[in-house]
């Protein structure tokens, strides 16, 4: 199974085969889009009614029998947008259709298996919206950078990964991979915003400054598991992430895309309508 058709803006974003070099990619662009801020916000807005129905449609497909779902996987570095994304972009469609997982370090039980083990656990079933929020990209990104593990086991893993993706779009499972591409500058205006809300304080880590340290070595992570995992059937996008509204403008443009390709309908009745209203309009005042 393919990977499924862009539109103009998200074609931008869209990661070609070969060698990756996030220094060549503005951080601050947007690509596939001439507005401003405002035009983005109206974009998006004008999205939605689309988005919600799209994702009616797979719920209730999921509900009569299909085997479609989608899985949003969206990774990227502190303060990137992860959660500004799931608010004002997976917002937007019902909840009950949507299911979001946020990955954190591993227990003691989820290390004594296959770095896989917890991701399939978390998988979305037919009908529904997945959305990870950090995912099984951790294993070869932390991994990787903070040598939790062998550059062989690293290597491995990203043949797995390759594996195990390859499968799940085979099922039917649509695979949206979104990085979101952040410069240090704007990650530190960021964190600076945070100490200065005393409503935001709950939301700094002093562990965040440690990882900016390695900010260098957590590029080059990025740098190599995409290049390692960016399949036909599952690719990536690099998501410039310094316009927050062209952030979420471009992740639910990618939804609206994916949820279009399935070109689903409205599930056929299994009973007489017809007969059916026969019988309320026939119906006695309760």
């Amino acid at each position: 199974m393919a990977a499924f058709p862009v539109s103009e803006l998200t074609a931008h974003l869209r990661v070609p085969p070969g060698p990756v070099d996030l220094s060549a990619i503005e951080t601050d662009a947007a690509p596939g889009f001439d507005g401003k801020k405002a035009d983005g916000a109206a974009a998006l807005a004008s999205l939605a009614p689309e988005l919600a129905e799209l994702q009616e449609r797979l719920f209730a497909d999921g509900r009569a029998g299909g085997h479609r779902s989608v899985l949003l996987v969206l990774q990227g570095m502190d303060t990137s947008g992860k959660g500004g994304t799931l608010r004002s972009t997976v917002g937007l469609m019902d909840p009950q259709g949507v299911r979001i997982t946020s990955f954190k370090a591993p227990t003691e039980e989820e290390l004594s298996h296959d770095f896989l083990w917890r991701i399939e656990k978390a998988l979305p079933p037919e009908g529904l919206v997945g959305v990870f929020d950090r995912s099984h990209y951790e294993d070869v990104l932390i991994g990787r950078v903070r040598e939790l593990a062998s550059p062989e086991e690293i290597r491995r893993r990203y043949d797995a990964i390759n594996d195990w993706e390859s499968a799940l779009v085979e099922q039917g499972t649509t695979m949206i991979k979104c990085m979101l591409h952040i410069s240090a500058e704007e990650q530190r205006e960021r964190l600076l915003a945070r100490l200065d809300d005393p409503a935001k304080h709950w939301k700094y880590n002093p562990g965040d400054v440690d990882e900016r340290e390695l900010w260098p070595a957590y590029q080059e992570a990025y740098e190599l598991a995409i290049e390692r995992t960016n399949t036909e059937v599952a690719p990536w996008h690099v998501i410039p992430a310094d316009k927050k509204w062209y952030r979420n403008l471009a992740i639910g443009t990618l939804l609206v895309d994916a949820l279009r390709s399935f070109d689903l309908s409205w599930p056929e009745a299994d009973f007489d309508v017809e007969h059916e209203k026969q019988r309320l309009a026939g119906e006695q005042p309760l």
